[in-house]
């Protein structure tokens, strides 16, 4: 069967008019009508992508609000709507106004048909990659989730999510190691998730947030009077996670006395409040994550070791999102859709140059870099686009390589090259192979070479 033209509703009250252009647009089909009721109804049954308009209509043909009364009404009702408005009266102002109000393009009358036709055509181009742009944002995050809300598409971290998944059910101390801004709480409360403490608190604590002679008490709680403002018995979040998760996150940053305290909760699974004498047992998971190199700081003295083998009974290491191949753009799009839901309804989506900004950045800081960049960009943006300059990257120049060996240049810029264009292609091979200039055949060969996965 053909594919079915796309819809093209004009509204025109010049017959002769809407003869020349119904033969003008072939492969549109051409919806016609007249008056506001037709076109309201037309727009109902027919839903065309793109709508030309006679701000002229009757019964105000010398005028423009009827032309102005039927635009509002497309607007409130698919406002997705492409509507190029024509008028012959005071034409800039009407424009302008017709802009403010919703509409996509202008054209000014008596009609240049070749001209009106790369304005409609541009518009169908443009609603077809808005379309496309909302498609792909609703099912970003469930297509591409794991542990319930972790989205990725990477082999590298869905390895790391299913190494999870395997632990979660026992009740072995994890440790998360991995830069700033990879996602080490999100991955800690999916292990909470996926275990049998599902149903009991998952605590998150960051021990770098809190000043030294504060964390024992929120670690360990304290009885009233302990100290000068403890005017109440009070839990810590050891004890408040009882049958859950507590996660520890920064855990390099905890002092050596206190590390001692922690450990001796990890050998006997009991607490003593801060001048308190009772001894409290307690069933609480250990999870913890930390970005510093903990084997130095042993080697330093700053870390014991017994407590490093007692949280690290599993270790994960995270991977950092540029290497994770396509999901910087995975990600973009779901933050793009929370966030312009939250602040920006009028923004629907990436422009191709900010896709490939995205999909080129290195992102040192990560999934939060990431998100503070796209929330910035939808709060700032003036179009439904978001843009590369909305994202606000600075110039930034590529540093050369320590790698001299050509084979191994090589084999590391082939492996980049193909994972930003599986990215921009969205894992499509065709796509892929045509971006790179190669067969499909040969992209599979090269695929299977470097290991890697559409």
């Amino acid at each position: 069967m053909a594919d079915k033209k796309p819809t093209l509703l004009v509204i025109e009250d010049d017959t002769g008019l809407q003869a020349q252009l119904k033969w003008a647009y072939e492969d549109f089909e051409v919806v016609i009508a007249g008056d506001r009721d037709s076109a309201i109804a037309a727009l109902r049954s027919e839903t065309p992508a793109v709508v030309t308009l006679d701000l002229g209509l009757p019964p105000d043909p010398d005028g423009t609000s009827e032309g102005f009364a039927v635009l509002d009404a497309i607007m409130a009702l698919k406002p997705d709507t492409k509507v190029i408005v024509a008028s012959g009266h005071g034409a800039r102002e009407s424009a302008l106004q017709a802009i403010e109000r919703g509409a996509y393009d202008f054209y000014q009358k008596p009609v240049d048909i070749d001209a009106l036709g790369l304005i409609v055509r541009r518009a169908f181009n443009l609603h077809q990659i808005e379309s496309e742009n909302r498609r792909l944002l609703a099912h970003a995050s469930e297509d591409k989730t794991v542990l319930g809300r972790l989205i990725t598409g990477a082999p590298e971290m869905v390895k790391v999510a299913r190494t999870i998944e395997r632990v979660a059910s026992t009740n072995v101390s994890v440790m998360l190691l991995g830069a700033s801004g990879t996602g080490k709480e999100l991955l800690a409360r999916g292990l909470h998730d996926t275990s049998n403490r599902a149903d009991k608190p998952f605590i998150a604590i960051n021990c770098a947030a809190i000043p030294e002679n504060l964390l024992e008490s929120e670690l360990f709680g304290h009885e009233k009077g302990a100290f000068t403002g403890a005017v109440k018995t009070t839990e810590g979040k050891i004890e408040s996670a009882n049958g859950g998760t507590l996660f520890l996150d920064e855990v390099g940053d905890i002092p050596l006395p206190l590390q001692v305290k922690l450990l001796r909760f990890l050998q006997e699974r009991t607490i003593e409040r801060i001048g308190g004498r009772k001894t409290i047992a307690v069933d609480t998971r250990i999870v913890c994550a930390t970005h510093q190199n903990l084997e130095d700081m042993i080697g330093a003295g700053t870390f014991r070791e017994d407590l490093f083998y007692r949280l690290a009974e599993i270790v994960v290491r995270i991977p950092g999102l540029a290497e994770r191949h396509g999901d910087a753009v995975l990600l973009a799009k779901a933050f793009l859709k929370r966030f312009s839901a939250e602040m920006n309804p009028a923004v629907t989506g990436f422009a191709p140059d900010a896709l490939a900004a995205i999909d080129g950045h290195d992102w040192p800081g990560n999934v939060r870099e990431l998100e503070n960049r796209v929330k910035r960009a939808v709060i700032m943006a003036d179009g439904k686009l978001v843009g590369a300059a909305d994202l606000d990257f600075d110039e930034e120049t590529e540093e050369p390589s320590d790698v001299l060996n050509l084979k191994t240049a090589r084999e590391q810029s082939d492996r980049r090259v193909i994972r930003h264009a599986l990215a921009r292609s969205e894992g499509n091979i065709s796509s892929t192979a045509k971006m790179l200039g190669i067969s499909r055949p040969t992209l599979y060969d090269l695929l299977k070479q470097y290991d890697l996965h559409a």
